[in-house]
């Protein structure tokens, strides 16, 4: 039986017409299937089409490439499985506007907040209590809720400040990742007084004043630590270089808990200037050193009193050594070498604090109240309606919330009407 000739399985060969079985004939269909589009027109059309896209734009057509997005592609690769829900999407398009520069170019949406970041449930609770400008709050639907910030939230909501409840991927984005325990604030930035300021308001206390100087103190966790336990152990004011410091910011306030809305902060172009108008001014000078010649036992606290603390690495430095009237250690039993500066500096506090105003404790009675001086400059002017001649105020500068205090500090200012 001889079988037509199909000119696409090959040519038969010389004087023979071959003879083609139906098994073979099913082998050869199956492998022309196996092999492919090789003879598909169609196909080859679609290639080209597709090709063509990816090399550049079809015809006249101004959309950009599949190209241009591939770094987009990319960034969000992490976050491709998961939708964002209705919530997430409020929350962004409540808290962040995204402006396009000139160029084209999106915006951070952290770029908007050029205010100060507070985060943490002390450090918001004392800068809304305390009276700081704030222009916007962000909290969770806990928080909100809880009954330390239900009545708080409601009066900042009545004067004026905008309350936004997000969730807690949306604050950890604003907070750069830190730990903001349901809660942060876009305030204006922390308040500070002059040394003029600062030592005139110590001038009128009942008490020695006691301050506290920082030399080179870089670290935010460090300075809000020392902020803390001063406020809590009686320090009437920090001095604080604007050079080779670390900055009143967010993370420095979270770890002071509250501490830095209660004690005055003054900041000082040159420190060892400054330290010289307070030795002017009647101040005794310790240094906290590692080779000091006495212990922190030994030393006399008594007085107007300044304590310098250095950093950790390098301590204190060689002029604020040759300006402290006494170097001072902390005798230490262990191997490690030294402490922190933070705990450094609040042993010191205790030792002044216990030769003081904590002498007369006994058993559960309180300790006395502390009076300040105000955060407020020298000229205060009030805006308004009438032409009124200037007169004087006395104001009370007592930062007892409860007006416990027996003798008010108070200060005579020239405000203009």
């Amino acid at each position: 039986m001889s079988s037509h000739f199909d000119p696409r399985l090959g040519s038969p060969p010389q004087g023979s017409r071959p003879t083609v079985s139906h098994s073979s004939m099913l082998g050869r269909e199956s492998l022309r299937r196996r092999s492919g589009n090789r003879f598909d027109r169609k196909s080859d059309v679609k290639r080209e089409r597709f090709v063509s896209r990816e090399s550049g734009p079809r015809r006249n057509d101004s959309r950009p490439s599949l190209n241009t997005f591939s770094s987009d592609r990319k960034r969000h690769s992490a976050i491709r499985g998961r939708r964002p829900s209705r919530r997430e999407n409020q929350d962004t398009a409540l808290l962040s506007s995204r402006p396009e520069a000139s160029s084209g170019e999106v915006i951070s949406r952290n770029s908007i907040l050029s205010e100060d970041i507070l985060w943490g449930r002390h450090a918001a609770h004392a800068a809304i209590k305390s009276g700081r400008p704030i222009h916007r709050i962000w909290c969770t639907a806990e928080l909100r809720s809880a009954p330390r910030f239900l009545q708080l939230l409601r009066e900042a909501k009545s004067s004026g400040i905008l309350i936004e409840e997000v969730t807690w991927g949306r604050l950890a984005q604003i907070t750069n990742g830190a730990v903001h325990q349901g809660i942060a604030l876009q305030t204006a930035a922390a308040e500070t007084l002059s040394l003029a300021s600062l030592v005139k308001g110590c001038a009128s206390l009942k008490e020695p004043a006691l301050l506290l100087a920082l030399d080179g103190l870089t670290d935010p966790h460090n300075l809000g630590a020392i902020l803390r336990s001063a406020e809590v152990l009686g320090a009437h004011g920090i001095i604080l270089p604007q050079r080779r410091s670390a900055g009143l910011t967010g993370s420095v306030a979270k770890v002071a808990a509250g501490a830095l809305e209660h004690i005055p902060v003054a900041r000082v172009v040159n420190l060892n200037r400054s330290i010289d108008t307070l030795k002017d001014a009647g101040y005794r000078v310790i240094g906290l050193a590692g080779e000091g010649d006495q212990t922190l036992g030994e030393v006399s606290l008594k007085g107007p009193l300044v304590i310098i603390t250095g950093s950790e690495n390098k301590g204190l430095s060689l002029l604020a050594r040759r300006k402290c009237d006494q170097l001072v250690r902390i005798p230490l039993r262990g191997i490690t070498p030294s402490l922190n500066a933070s705990v450094a500096t609040a042993l010191c506090l205790y030792e002044v604090a216990r030769r003081g105003w904590m002498k007369d404790l006994r058993g559960q009675a309180p300790a006395p109240p502390i009076i300040r001086p105000c955060k407020m400059s020298d000229e205060l002017t009030v805006r308004g309606g009438t032409d009124v001649q200037a007169t004087t105020a006395v104001i009370n500068l007592c930062l007892d919330p409860d007006n416990s205090s027996q003798t008010p500090l108070v200060f005579e200012h020239n405000i203009d009407l």
